[in-house]
């Protein structure tokens, strides 16, 4: 029987090749975007799971309460590990771990032939190796950390050191990073960290050369590492938390402002947004969101199959007569049906899998993956059983209603559509319009958001700025080497910033600034940039208030520049000459103030912030450029740049370009949702162009009559329109509302937002309109203008 009713599909495909060619087209596509949504998903989900121990891996996060916020950040003081592990049963395993790369800083390290390779490295605890599953390729994994100067290199950072051929166990690297350099000695070689680890490093170095080079992290008060915890099978999170809450308040002098708590490890990829102390979701809603649209593009493909089918189903009707009047069951018809939609699942099946290879690395340069399609036996399960739901679903509706015909009234020849049947029909057809609609409003709003991004004032002039790593010979010599880097004609402007302007996070905070009038309960948190003679200038900063930095002052260690949001927090009335303690220092005063502009990308609101004349501080060289004489002008820097760093190589980046990389994210949801919109649209066009073909078809005799009764073309081309720009009109009063609580929920994330005003309402109906006159139209036009003779000889 099976058999049978594949051979009947198999004929049924060749009898009706429009209607196939039409699901074909709309399966296909709707499986390959599916497919292609899929193994984003998965690599998304699976970030961090890799590690043995991941059920059991946790990270300390601290909680805040500043000036009626409540505030949730990752960094944790230095001592906290080692101190937790002592006092905590629960805990297996303690890590204490530095990424300096947080801070916007790589480390150069030195090859063999005298040269520098810039590298990611970090610090970590002994038993890092123990408690992450990062690959040991040689060495002991609880051996290699015991040394203070012990390192491991990855195994493609020790070719680039040593050569393919040399071993590098027990060899000396020297390195240098934030100004300062050490010599390590190699106690272990790691495979490269896998793409499924959210924390990318080439090497490691132990906790106890972390502070010897950052003695501040031995004190209490400071914070910056992370804290990273295997606690023991068993142990009851909820009760752990409680525990953990307050440990801080007997290790800070005078208690702290801080309570602890953990998120299991791999969730801070996913869940890594947190609002007023909650968490609030994170890339996890963009995870949803996708899966959400391949649902809706594969249902689209499925209900252009079930109007197809219901809509033709004058063509079988006489088919399905005859069968129940041999004594063909219900059941059987239904199962013919829906092994034909399955059959048809099918072929659509081995064409999205061409679309999928075809496509996958234009995917992948979107999505900044590296995704293979591999047809493992569970992911061919997996597929099978996709495409066979896919097949059950298309086909479960058309089954249904054809298979109910009443074999009298077929025989006779009086079978009507049902108002049910037109009421469900239209229902899928409206479905479709609204999806197409949410998808639609949804571009045109991320598109204007980030169009907000690139052209909003940030307070700072971004164009022609080029900022690269203060290192090496640079730090040595900074003074003799801005002097000659202003000299070379092409450079505007040159100065000295701690960090890179465009960040995702503020990285340098303190709480410890006094101002007279400061509340006791005051928690203001300040961001805090140290920066050298015209670094504001460089930058075209404003002043509103003061001045800016200068030598003609004498000592500027004793002013600081704070911006408008801290002078306003600080209810300053007339700030300047105001005097200001800073972390117990009471000699300096304000200045300046300079206008807010954003450090960090428009998702947060602008910090209070303070500017200290430190040049020794400052990490990164910054150098205004004339327009239009980029290369010549990066040419004469690179030869003064090597003449005074010899051995490194010069890696810088355009501001304004490094600031896009801090929206990465959001451009490729905006590339992603542009592609399956027209996704969406297309396999829905393809449905209407269907159904009006058929409803020409259908209605051929009734417009050759009205042709001759003196009907023009207008009207029999609006005859045919009107009703699907009915249902249009009906998925608008859906769709609106849909997509503007959705778009207004994706731009809360925003500190600074587009307005979703009318016109992106009208634009999207427009373009609605518009598609489904062009798609019904042409149906509509050909019937028009045919010759009413041809459809009337037979009457």
């Amino acid at each position: 029987m099976f058999r049978h009713h594949v051979l009947i599909a198999l004929r049924n495909v060749i009898r009706h090749k429009g209607s196939f060619f039409i699901n074909l087209v709309g399966l296909s596509s709707g499986l390959a975007c599916a497919m292609l949504i899929f193994l984003w998903v998965h690599d998304e989900l699976s970030k961090d799971k890799f590690h043995v121990n991941e059920p059991q891996l946790y990270q300390v996060m601290e909680k805040s309460n500043e000036n009626g916020k409540v505030i949730v950040k990752p960094n944790t003081q230095g001592l906290l590990a080692e101190s937790m592990e002592k006092d905590y049963p629960e805990i297996e395993s303690a890590i204490c771990y530095l990424n300096i790369g947080d801070y916007g800083q790589t480390f150069s390290l030195k090859t063999s032939k005298n040269t520098f390779v810039k590298s990611r490295g970090v610090f970590a605890s002994s038993d890092f190796f123990n408690t992450f599953s990062y690959k040991l390729i040689s060495g002991n994994k609880n051996e290699v950390l015991k040394e203070k100067g012990s390192l491991i290199i990855s195994k493609s950072l020790a070719q680039a050191l040593f050569g393919k051929d040399e071993n590098p166990i027990g060899k000396q690297v020297e390195w240098e990073v934030i100004g300062k350099k050490n010599t390590c000695t190699v106690s272990g070689i790691m495979s490269d960290v896998t793409a499924q680890s959210t924390r990318q490093f080439d090497f490691v170095l132990t906790k106890d050369l972390m502070f010897e080079m950052f003695p501040n992290f031995k004190e209490w008060y400071n914070e910056g590492t992370n804290t990273f915890l295997q606690l023991k099978k068993g142990t009851e999170i909820a009760q752990f938390n409680a525990k953990i809450k307050d440990y801080l308040q007997s290790k800070q002098k005078g208690g702290s402002i801080f309570s602890l708590f953990v998120r299991p490890y791999s969730n801070a990829y996913l869940y890594g947004h947190y609002e007023n102390g909650k968490q609030m979701g994170g890339r996890i809603g963009y995870v949803k969101i996708f899966s959400l649209i391949a649902f809706f593009i594969l249902f689209i493909a499925c209900i252009n199959f079930m109007n197809l089918s219901t809509a033709k189903a004058s063509l079988r009707e006489k088919e399905v007569g005859i069968k129940k009047a041999i004594g063909s069951t219900r059941k059987g018809l239904v199962n013919q049906f829906l092994t034909e939609a399955v059959v048809i699942s099918l072929f659509s099946l081995v064409v999205a899998i061409g679309i999928v290879y075809f496509f996958l690395p234009k995917f992948n340069l979107v999505t900044d993956k590296t995704l293979t399609l591999q047809l493992s036996p569970s992911t061919i399960f997996l597929i099978l059983g996709a495409t066979v739901l896919t097949g059950l679903v298309s086909g479960s509706y058309p089954a249904i209603y054809l298979s109910g015909f009443n074999v009298i009234s077929i025989l006779k020849g009086k079978l009507k559509a049902s108002f049910g049947e037109i009421m469900a029909r239209q229902g899928l057809v409206v479905f479709q319009f609204v999806i197409s609609l949410l998808l639609i409003i949804a571009v045109i709003v991320i598109y204007q958001q980030m169009k907000l991004i690139q052209t909003m004032n940030l307070g700072y002039d971004r164009d022609h700025v080029v900022q690269f790593e203060n290192e090496g010979g640079l730090k040595q010599s900074k003074n003799l080497f801005l002097t000659q880097l202003r000299n070379i004609p092409g450079v505007a402007k040159a100065s000295l910033l701690s960090e890179g302007i465009a960040q995702t996070i503020n990285i340098s905070t303190t709480y410890g600034i006094q101002w007279p009038g400061k509340s006791k309960d005051d928690l203001t948190n300040f961001s805090v940039k140290s920066v050298d003679y015209d670094l504001i200038e460089t930058l075209n900063m404003k002043i509103l208030e003061g001045r800016s930095f200068s030598p003609a002052f004498g000592n500027e260690k004793r002013g600081l520049i704070f911006n408008e949001t801290a002078i306003r927090t600080m209810g300053l009335k007339d700030p300047i000459g105001t005097r200001i303690s800073m972390w117990g220092d009471d000699s300096t005063s304000i200045i300046g103030v300079v206008k807010d502009f954003h450090l960090t990308s428009i998702h947060e609101a602008i910090l209070p912030l303070v500017m200290r004349y430190e040049p020794d501080d400052c990490n990164m060289v910054m150098v205004k450029i004339l327009a239009g004489r980029e290369l010549s002008t990066l040419a004469q820097i690179e030869t003064l740049y090597k003449q005074t760093n010899p051995g490194f190589a010069f890696n810088y980046d355009f501001v304004d370009q490094q600031y896009q990389l801090v929206y990465a994210a959001e451009q490729r949801v905006a590339a992603l949702t542009k592609y399956f919109a027209f996704l969406a649209i297309l396999i829905s066009c393809l449905g209407l162009f269907g159904l009006a073909s058929f409803n020409a078809e259908v209605r051929a005799k009734e417009i050759g009559i009205r042709k001759v009764l003196g009907a023009g073309i207008s009207s029999v081309v609006l005859l045919l329109s009107r009703d699907f720009i009915k249902l249009a009109l009906i998925a608008v009063l859906i769709g609106f509302p849909l997509s503007w609580w959705a778009m207004n929920k994706w731009l809360s994330s925003f500190a600074y937002k587009v307005d979703i005003g009318p016109w992106i309402f009208f634009t999207a109906f427009g373009l609605i309109l518009g598609i489904t006159l062009l798609t019904v139209g042409y149906q509509a036009v050909k019937a028009a203008i045919a010759n009413p003779v041809k459809s009337l000889r037979t009457e």
